[in-house]
């Protein structure tokens, strides 16, 4: 049990610290960069040998389980040719990990948009802001932009942070590079408008199904956090809970909720995604004004959700192993 203990954690641990020292850095061929690759590869295939919409439709399905496997099969294979050497297999998975996990990366990207507007250069805020959403961002406002910046690192704490994290205890890197592949099919596919709703349809789909616990625990994990940035516990679950469908998403609205509860604010309403106007309800309570500075807390809210989130799991494997031992 104590060794099992240990691949389970050490691993994970030096992995979320990799990523906390260094994040993604632009040099490192990072596995997202070939799966995102592949779906582009698909997605025009796609296009060109599909005649229908429901042609178009079920290739979107075959996308998936082409990518979902490949995503799973070769870290699979890596560790697998590499479990004899012990020294090589770990820091391997290490690697493999780490690779999953996009704490500092989210903290970097959302913080450049904080400083753009801190200098009051909005477009440069615009630029930024355009490299981690999906929406359409030349036309915003300070304030839109602040509220772009918070839904993404709010939503992302769930997709690039717990989620990655949960796979890893559930099922080790192969399982955690698996569900990065679904979730970046659902981001480059996984919109509701004329280019993307046939091809998308099971790539959204599939991401949902592979969110819905994570984003749960994660909206669970932020709404703990919230004394963080002075918020209160019971009141960002009661937010989160009321306020939890809210979105076109099934999963979304938790993450953002609570995030919007912890920090008393409110988020949603319409966006703009390749010149066409999705309208959305809103999310939280409009007690205090959304600034620049509620990024920042953002940031806080994913860190403090990532922290109790290992913690709870060293504590669970700690009384599995007292219990053994008793």
């Amino acid at each position: 049990m104590e060794i099992l203990f240990k691949a389970n954690i050490i691993d994970l641990i030096l992995a979320v610290m990799l990523d906390l020292l260094i994040g993604d850095p632009y040099w490192f061929p990072h596995p997202v960069i070939y799966i995102g690759k592949l779906i582009s590869k698909l997605d025009k295939l796609g296009r060109n040998i599909c005649k229908t919409n429901k042609q178009i439709k079920v290739f979107g399905g075959a996308i998936v389980v082409i990518v979902a496997f490949s995503s799973f099969l070769v870290p699979f294979l890596i560790l697998q040719v590499s479990k004899e050497f012990f020294w090589l297999y770990h820091i391997l998975n290490i690697i493999l990990i780490w690779t999953t996990i996009a704490a500092k990366c989210l903290h970097t990207e959302g913080l450049k948009v904080y400083d753009s507007l801190v200098k009051n250069d909005i477009y440069d805020a615009r630029v930024k802001l355009s490299y981690i959403v999906g929406r359409d961002t030349k036309n915003l406002s300070e304030y839109e932009i602040i509220r772009a910046d918070v839904e993404t690192i709010a939503e992302n704490t769930a997709d690039g942070v717990i989620a990655p994290i949960l796979y890893v205890i559930l099922g080790g890197a192969p399982l955690a590079m698996m569900y990065k592949g679904i979730n970046t099919m659902d981001s480059m596919l996984g919109y509701i408008n004329k280019k993307y709703k046939y091809i998308g349809f099971f790539p959204a789909k599939t991401d949902d199904v592979f969110n819905f616990v994570p984003a749960r625990i994660t909206g669970f994990l932020i709404c703990i956090s919230a004394p963080i940035v002075k918020g209160n516990i019971t009141d960002s679950l009661k937010v989160m809970i009321r306020d939890r469908k809210n979105h076109k998403s099934p999963n979304c609205a938790y993450p953002e909720g609570a995030v919007a509860g912890a920090m008393k604010v409110q988020l949603g309403g319409t966006n703009v995604y390749f010149g066409e106007k999705m309208y959305k309800p809103t999310i939280g309570n409009k007690i205090k004004d959304l600034t620049k500075e509620h990024i920042i807390d953002t940031i806080k809210l994913m860190y403090g959700a990532m922290f109790c989130l290992l913690t709870i799991y060293i504590l669970y494997e700690m009384c599995l192993i007292l219990k053994y031992k008793i």
